[in-house]
């Protein structure tokens, strides 16, 4: 349990380590490489752990530099046999994305997590790798892990994949398809949810100069025989860690940036400091910082929030400050989070006593005057990262398991703490 205090935190500029989606991905373009790759400003956390853990059981070779460089010498797209099973706790982008790595191995892998990631679905994307005559299948037959992925045939052509719950079916399908002898054609049954962390699997790949085309909303087509090709590459900050000194900002009305950030980031959750200038907050670009900061009264807002899944629990708590009733919409797939996060973000607002209400793909947060609450974290870290915003202003706030950042930001209450 982590008691907070309120802060007066004076204008100031915080670094925040590498991005999470983009470590998962180049680790695994790296692995894919014949050749060895150096990766510099990775993220040092829990789910990264899980994925290096696994490709080096793939075959990778992964020489730890530092705590945020590694070397990476790849197995050129062919993994080698691992009996065991591959345990990926409730990292679901390592189970989405290496569940499409091991389709190009010869035998079996299973992967396993703990027991929300076997809860979390699976089924369209084993069901577009069926497609493509790889072994993919639920042990528990109900389209969750553990899973048993088996590769062996390699000619691509097309396959259909329902994207509605996940961006990371179709990055994963994106990532094996320079390998399929014919390429691969992906038509998706809709429009996929969280949009941009495709377009940023597709920019990551061709830094490996892999090519991969966005032919419309629902088809993405990759050429076959296009090789990885290692190098040396940089992990730009964690959009997603950055939005909570953004939001930090926002509530305290003090200049809160986040350095070495790129404008035309292609991390979707960029987005969120577009969202906080709307609810009335002032954004500032200076020396390859972006800074937030609020006025004395901010605004509620309603929101599309369906390409920025992560950023939803601080906007929600933001709007709790805020004067009206904000409204974030087409979040269906917060549900399928490492918990509930409409339910989580709800629940704990209300304990604070803010008014909520919620819907299957909605919620809504009425601002007022919120008050101190022990947060349950359902052990999710962005929920725990979320609420430490609130703790800034709000006498009270406790958060429970607050060890649970190390995730995905294992040093943020050393950031927070120096605010």
């Amino acid at each position: 349990m982590k008691q907070l205090y309120p802060k007066h935190p004076l204008p100031r500029i915080v670094t925040v380590p590498g991005s999470k989606s983009i470590s998962h991905r180049m680790l695994i373009c790296a692995a894919l490489c014949r050749g060895t790759c150096g990766i510099r400003n990775l993220l040092d956390s829990q789910d990264i752990g899980l994925t290096l853990h696994a490709l080096a059981c793939m075959g990778a070779k992964i020489d730890k530099i530092s705590s945020d460089t590694v070397n990476v010498t790849g197995f050129a797209g062919h993994p080698v046999p691992f009996a065991d099973p591959i345990y990926l706790g409730n990292s679901g982008t390592s189970m989405r994305l290496l569940a499409g790595i091991a389709g190009l191995g010869t035998t079996p892998y299973t992967l396993t997590g703990d027991a929300r990631m076997c809860a979390r679905p699976m089924k369209e994307l084993l069901d577009a790798l069926t497609l493509l005559e790889i072994r993919a299948e639920s042990e528990s037959h109900q389209g969750f892990p553990p899973v048993i992925i088996q590769g062996g045939h390699r000619h691509g052509g097309t396959t259909r994949l329902d994207c509605s719950k996940s961006s990371q079916y179709l990055s994963a399908l994106l990532m094996i398809s320079p390998f399929m002898t014919h390429g691969l054609t992906i038509d998706l049954t809709g429009p996929p949810v969280s949009s941009p962390y495709i377009d940023l699997t597709l920019d990551v790949m061709k830094q490996f100069q892999v090519t991969g085309y966005r032919i419309n909303d629902t088809t993405y087509q990759i050429p076959g025989g296009q090789p990885y090709i290692p190098g040396d590459h940089v992990v730009e900050p964690d959009l997603s860690n950055a939005g909570y000194f953004w939001a930090a900002g926002a509530i305290t009305g003090q200049k809160i940036g986040v350095a070495h950030i790129r404008p035309d980031s292609l991390q979707g959750d960029l987005k969120q400091i577009h969202i906080l200038e709307k609810m009335g907050c002032d954004l500032i670009f200076d020396n390859q910082a972006i800074s937030v900061k609020g006025r004395h009264h901010l605004q509620a807002v309603d929101v599309d929030m369906s390409d920025t899944p992560d950023a939803v629990p601080a906007i929600a708590v933001v709007a709790a400050f805020a004067q009206g009733t904000t409204r974030i919409r087409n979040i269906r797939h917060l549900r399928e989070k490492e918990c509930d996060r409409i339910h989580a973000v709800t629940s704990q607002l209300e304990k604070m006593g803010i008014q909520t209400d919620q819907g299957e793909d909605w919620l809504s947060v009425t601002g007022g005057t919120p008050k101190g609450a022990v947060i349950h974290t359902f052990n999710d870290h962005r929920i725990a990262m979320a609420f430490a915003v609130a703790g800034l202003k709000v006498p009270g706030i406790q958060i429970e398991n607050e060890t649970c950042v190390g995730k995905s930001f294992p040093g943020f209450w050393d950031v927070y703490d120096a605010l």
